[in-house]
């Protein structure tokens, strides 16, 4: 091998090692940014089960407070039924005053805004809870998204190295543009975009 030779051999090992180096801190930034989605993807996942939970319970709740209520407004129902064939006047007042105290219990199981605890208020809360969890869910499915594009973008990017193929580089780098879009959708306008 000529010196010539050597000389050129070894401008082009450097400037080889220049783009490897290139490639390297690609590399390095996507891998920055698919931790950054991973972690807010797991977030948003903990938050939508966390809200479907809640949602559950607030709904379970609110079929019990409606059973109850039920079965309270059936017993006054009955016991009014009973008031007409009563005789007894101290009976009837008694009875009367049970019904009465039985129809303040049942509208206070419908309607209790004092607690958050009547009927109408679990519903409510149950139909934020389930609000919560769809705008986590759909967070969620943005930063997957953006998860994918940069752990393929990492892959590519690893491939220019080998192969010395730029222009997977190049692809790389709009994956993980398209990546940094569905984060930043995810993070500001989840429902911009359906994807599920």
């Amino acid at each position: 091998m000529s010196a010539h030779e050597s000389m050129e051999h070894a401008e082009h090992a450097e400037h080889a090692s220049g783009v490897n180096k290139n490639i390297a801190l690609l590399i390095a930034v996507i891998a920055l940014f698919l931790a950054l989605s991973e972690t807010l993807g797991k977030g948003a996942q903990t938050e939508s089960i966390s809200k479907n939970v809640e949602a559950s319970n607030l709904w379970a709740f609110f079929q019990a407070k409606s059973i109850r209520r039920t079965v309270v407004q059936s017993v006054s129902d009955q016991a009014r039924l009973s008031l007409g064939v009563m005789g007894d006047d101290a009976a009837k007042a008694a009875l009367q005053k049970q019904i009465d105290d039985w129809q303040k219990t049942a509208a206070r199981y419908r309607s209790e805004p004092e607690t958050g605890e009547g009927s109408e208020q679990l519903s409510e809360r149950a139909k934020r809870a389930e609000e919560e969890r769809d705008l986590a869910m759909a967070k969620y499915h943005h930063f997957e998204v953006a998860s994918a594009a940069f752990q393929i973008g990492i892959v590519l990017a690893s491939a220019t190295i080998i192969t010395g193929m730029i222009a997977l580089a190049w692809i790389s780098g709009l994956l993980a543009l398209t990546g940094i879009a569905f984060t930043a959708i995810g993070l500001f306008a989840p429902h911009a975009v359906h994807l599920m």
